[in-house]
């Protein structure tokens, strides 16, 4: 048709119609609007079918000459389909679809020349002289009306309810249309983000793992093969407690938890690589939300510290023995004063085997070796470390163990005083690490103290809102437990304060130490995402703080106060080279329902088994024997059955030095053991 060919040659006075068209303007929020035409990207865009179908159809239903899909921006009325209207671009203040979206519903002009608002309107009174329109806005889900669907005709007319309704139906199609538009290239969008981010990742040397929550493996990079040997095909999916754990003894749940809390969590982990290869990695998780805010899983980082942890706790061994060095005096003096009574009530004993005294003699001496043996196991325990990993701490506990060695081993004009509220949270820590920690502060502090003094220890909890005042560096605000170690010493002088922490630095006379202590507990601090504070005054005293990030804390199962377990006549083998040990356990064993085999050795043990094997249920054996030890008579005894149970015990060997061996066995009972642990032990084992 040719009667739209003026229109391209209107240029007559526009200012009323201006006017006009601002004033409609001022009702709708422009901006708003704008913003919601220009996320569907489609202004300026090529002709497509699916809005020329619609179009044909509204001029179909409504029987009328000219119909239109067009989008009004802040200029112009641009036209997406149409349907004999060839003009791409028209003015927005000359069009009747200004008109249309400042109301609600439909706009019907019935005739354009009896309508004062188009009655000068250069289209009706000029070609191609328009006198019919009906036009309906495209409403967006949000509200914005961003344009219309409209027919037009040359000569005045009506249209009928289900044209109108028709006009209605197809305004929502092409919403529908525009909707699917937005919601493809936002999916195009975040496939390709997906895919840069994935790229990037690859090029990531570190192990970036995501986890939805079912803890199901969904992410893998390049770093992840790298360090655990599977590929991405084989880690997907895979359920990562097993997949990444040796054991099912990390609290994983504990993690979970502070990520959901807080948003993240930081700390080192010991897992498995597909060689079976022990890695320890610094791990931190994040929380992942989906666009809308809502958790989708995990973000895992890890980095591989292997290498370096192990060289630490080289030097942490180092340190750890320097420590127990210069509390030898102690031991040995409070060893002499356990071992006192014990000889003493041995030879009244003797002397009156039947006195009316005898009850309380044996008290004594079961006191008395009570009393040693706890001293013994925790200077073993802290000389030798247990290196288990990290785990949930309940601090009480490791500081009134710390308070029992001091008070055993320092001297005894020292003072020592502990505050621990009952509701104290929990860290997740090393427990070896955290107890060097401490014993190397309080030796400082005796040290501090040659003519005596008073030791203070108190424990509290700290939310952090900020930076606490006597620190220089920032630190991350949130839960802590705070650990204040103060003396009444002889104080650290200013000149030397900023020094202490540095490696090698000490202020005693050579020989007396290494100058690695506080050194030690710096790192180990900061190794557990903690930091400390001091503050000194010459001749008034010392205070140390320690802060370590909290966890929520857990309810620990109360001990049960039932009777000892009973056997019910289970043959037990006892391995032990020392004869006392043997006739001990086989009386206990025996007063309480089991049958007992014994050997010196690991020879005669492989040969009671062989002899006895169809009877016997367990075996008890010692490490340290002469002839055979106990590690080779494990492993003859699992190739003679790999279903025997074992308890292997020792007083100097642990779990650990048995592993790195290779011998597993059913539990590691550490030695001196009483006869309550012995018991329930073995009965948690035979019922296993």
């Amino acid at each position: 048709m040719t009667i739209f060919a003026p229109i391209k040659k209107i240029a007559g006075d526009r200012q009323e119609a201006d006017m006009n068209s601002q004033i409609r303007r001022n009702k709708l929020d422009e901006a708003a609007r704008r913003q919601a035409l220009d996320r569907y990207n489609i202004l300026d865009t090529e002709p497509e079918a699916a809005y020329d179908d619609i179009a044909q159809l509204a001029a179909q239903i409504c029987q009328a000459p000219v119909a239109l899909v067009g989008l009004l921006t802040e200029e112009r009325y641009w036209v997406k389909a149409q349907v004999n209207f060839p003009i791409a671009n028209i003015p927005r203040e000359l069009t009747f679809c200004d008109h249309a979206i400042a109301q609600d519903g439909v706009l019907v002009i019935g005739d354009a020349l009896a309508d004062s608002r188009f009655a000068t309107n250069p289209f009706v009174v000029k070609s191609p002289n328009l006198r019919f329109y009906a036009g309906v806005p495209l409403n967006t889900p949000d509200g914005h009306r961003i344009g219309t669907i409209c027919v037009v005709d040359f000569v005045p007319r009506q249209l009928n309810g289900e044209q109108l309704e028709g006009l209605h139906a197809l305004s929502r199609q092409v919403i529908n249309l525009l909707e699917l538009r937005r919601n493809q290239a936002e999916r195009m969008q975040t496939a390709a983000k997906l895919q840069a981010q994935a790229l990037l990742l690859d090029q990531v040397t570190n192990a970036v793992i995501m986890q939805d929550f079912d803890q199901r493996i969904t992410s893998w990079n390049q770093g992840a093969e790298q360090l655990y040997g599977w590929s991405k095909a084989a880690a997907i999916g895979q359920w990562a407690p097993t997949f990444l754990y040796r054991d099912a003894v990390i609290d994983l749940q504990v993690i979970y938890q502070s990520v959901h809390t807080t948003g993240q969590w930081r700390g080192e982990l010991t897992q498995i690589t597909k060689a079976q290869q022990l890695v320890i990695v610094s791990s931190h998780w994040s929380l992942l939300q989906d666009q809308a805010g809502q958790p989708t899983g995990y973000l895992i980082v890890n980095t591989d510290i292997t290498q370096t942890v192990q060289l630490e706790r080289q030097l942490l061994r180092t340190q750890r023995l320097e420590s127990i060095g210069t509390l030898a005096g102690g031991i040995a003096h409070d060893l002499n004063n356990v071992l006192a009574p014990i000889v003493m009530s041995v030879s009244l004993l003797e002397q009156q085997p039947e006195s009316d005294k005898r009850q309380k003699w044996l008290n004594v001496i079961d006191k008395s070796a009570d009393r040693a043996a706890n001293l013994v196991k925790q200077m073993l325990a802290f000389a030798r470390g247990h290196e288990d990993g990290r785990s949930l701490l309940e601090l009480k506990h490791l500081i009134y163990d710390m308070k029992q060695i001091m008070e055993e081993t320092f001297p005894k004009n020292i003072n020592i005083s502990t505050y621990i509220p009952n509701n104290l949270w929990a860290i997740w820590g090393d427990v070896t690490q955290i107890h060097q920690v401490l014993m190397n502060l309080c030796l400082n502090a005796r040290d501090a103290m040659l003519a005596g003094g008073m030791i203070r220890i108190v424990a509290e909890n700290v939310d952090l809102k900020e930076t606490p005042a006597d620190l220089k560096t920032p630190v991350c605000p949130g839960a802590y437990i705070a650990i204040t170690i103060a003396d009444t010493g002889m104080g650290i002088s200013k000149d030397i304060i900023d020094q202490i922490f540095d490696p090698f630095f000490t202020t005693k006379s050579p020989g007396s130490g290494t100058g690695l202590g506080l050194s030690t507990v710096m790192t180990i601090i900061k190794r557990h995402n903690g930091f400390i504070s001091l503050s000194s005054e010459e001749n008034q005293g010392t205070e140390f703080k320690v802060y370590l990030p909290a966890v929520a804390p857990v309810e620990q199962p109360q001990p049960s106060s039932s009777e000892l377990p009973m056997g019910a006549g289970e043959w037990i083998l006892v391995v032990d080279d020392e004869p006392l040990i043997r006739q001990a356990v086989k009386a206990v064993l025996e007063v309480n329902g089991y049958r007992v085999l014994t050997a010196p050795n690991g020879v005669e043990a492989i040969a009671a088994y062989t002899q006895y094997q169809e009877d016997v249920r367990l075996v008890l054996m010692d490490i340290m024997m002469p002839v055979m030890d106990g590690t080779i008579a494990i492993r003859t005894l699992q190739a003679i059955n790999p279903n025997l149970k074992i308890v292997a015990a020792s007083g100097l060997a642990n779990s650990n030095t048995l592993n790195e061996m290779g011998i597993q066995v059913s539990y590691f009972l550490p030695k001196p053991y009483d006869a309550q642990d012995l018991l329930v032990l073995l009965r948690q084992v035979l019922d296993s």
